[in-house]
């Protein structure tokens, strides 16, 4: 099932992201927590490329696995950045051989090595060369592509960001999923901003539930984003009581959750770190609003 047609049908949702093991010795464990999650049956699941590609092998296999043995609807990421383009024609072509129909296209993030290197000669210096490409293929994919409603940290400001992303969308994205939000008046902001400038494709708020107090300054340094004063005091609180801060974590991720759909938003994604524990804890606090026993 292509993801456009069930952000359209305008049910609520709930939708996980997992990430494949950086080495194949953890792939059985890897390959289990996605397993567990995808018993709950979300609405989707998508799985993450890895920086550079790194971990590009196995994004195939968690994902085929996800939606062969539990029906679960999968979103494949595809990253070009350092990467030519015969190795994502072969990519493209791999998805298809998988049967994958949902495709979310990444420039990907620039480490420290490729930042010095002189990335004129690359194949793809932008993720809509990438979406480009992909609506240029034989297969018939359904294209997902990022956002940042705090805006690119590559951006000059949000203006241009946005131009950027309506660019995205006239390629063929059929729509956005943004980087983690910890304020959701940032992200209803951020709407009315696209739609002004026209872009009227479907955007899923990503949020991501932070159950470790040492989780925070990596989420900062991987979106940029803005953490309120009440998430502020969340961590100072509890942050040195693991279980509490889990909790805590977890009840203040709901709470989004929560405030986006009585806002109308149907679709929400979670970052949800392989951690099925937190995933069904998230979903039996949603049961009754996304009209759902995950006990069953």
């Amino acid at each position: 099932m292509k993801i456009i047609d069930l952000l359209n049908n305008h049910n609520m949702a709930l939708s996980f992201e997992v990430f494949p093991p950086k080495k194949e010795t953890g792939f059985e464990s890897v390959k289990a927590a996605t397993e567990k999650i995808a018993s709950y049956h979300p609405s989707f699941m998508s799985v993450t490329y890895g920086a550079g590609g790194g971990t590009s092998r196995y994004t195939l296999d968690i994902a085929k696995n996800i939606k062969e043995v539990f029906g679960v609807p999968t979103l494949a990421h595809l990253t070009c950045v350092s990467s030519s383009r015969q190795t994502v024609q072969e990519q493209i072509h791999a998805m298809g051989e998988c049967g994958i129909k949902n495709v979310m296209a990444l420039r990907g993030d620039l480490t420290p090595e490729l930042e010095k290197t002189d990335r004129s000669h690359w194949d793809y210096q932008y993720a809509v060369q990438l979406i480009h490409e992909l609506k240029e293929s034989d297969s018939d994919f359904c294209i997902g592509a990022a956002c940042y409603p705090e805006i690119h940290p590559e951006s000059v400001n949000q203006k241009e960001d946005i131009l950027h992303l309506k660019e995205k969308v006239e390629a063929g994205a059929d729509f956005l999923t943004t980087q983690m939000i910890f304020d959701n008046s940032l992200f209803f902001n951020f709407m009315y901003k696209l739609r002004e400038a026209g872009v009227s494709v479907p955007v899923i708020p990503g949020i991501m539930p932070i159950t470790n107090a040492n989780q925070v300054e990596r989420a900062i340094r991987l979106s940029g984003s803005f953490m309120p004063q009440r998430f502020k005091s969340l961590v100072d609180y509890f942050g040195q009581d693991p279980e509490a801060m889990k909790q805590a974590g977890i009840a203040y991720a709901t709470d989004q959750i929560i405030d986006l759909y009585a806002n109308g938003i149907t679709n929400v994604h979670v970052y949800s770190m392989n951690k099925p524990d937190v995933a069904k804890a998230l979903l039996d606090n949603l049961s009754a609003i996304l009209g759902k026993d995950f006990n069953r």
